[in-house]
């Protein structure tokens, strides 16, 4: 296939902090169904990196967060699904509002986990390819 008629997407995940845990969602009707991750999603045309994991937490959980911060950024390539997507990790903390599950085709599990407590089907290859870019954030 052309590359030119292929398109990269841009997406945001956003760690929550909150009591030393930060959220964790189990994806479920796309790719990397079953397996976990943060919440998230794609950047908007116009939106800031700041605005879209703001927007993104509160469509997925109805949470509102503060002092977002970048993470990392990962080249993240699914050949079995023919995507490629350049994912922006961001940092926050929880502001206001419990965790619900407000797109449950999207989502069938959430929890507060700690990064030992991490589950072993995690959404690859992008917490690998995290990993690899910030080994220090995992300790």
């Amino acid at each position: 296939m052309n590359s030119m008629q292929q398109k990269i997407g841009v997406g945001v995940a956003v760690f929550i902090w909150r009591d030393g845990k930060f959220l964790l969602m189990q994806r479920t009707g796309s790719h990397g169904h079953e397996t976990w991750s943060i919440p998230g999603g794609h950047l908007e045309f116009g939106e800031s990196w700041v605005e879209a994991g703001t927007r993104e937490v509160l469509e997925e959980t109805g949470m509102e967060i503060k002092n977002v911060s970048f993470l990392a950024t990962t080249n993240d390539l699914f050949p079995d699904h023919n995507k490629h997507y350049v994912t922006i990790w961001l940092t926050a903390d929880w502001a206001a509002n419990e965790p619900a599950i407000l797109e449950p085709q999207k989502c069938k599990d959430i929890k507060w986990i700690t990064l030992k407590e991490l589950p072993k089907n995690l959404f690859q290859p992008c917490w690998e390819n995290l990993h690899d870019v910030v080994p220090e954030f995992f300790g």
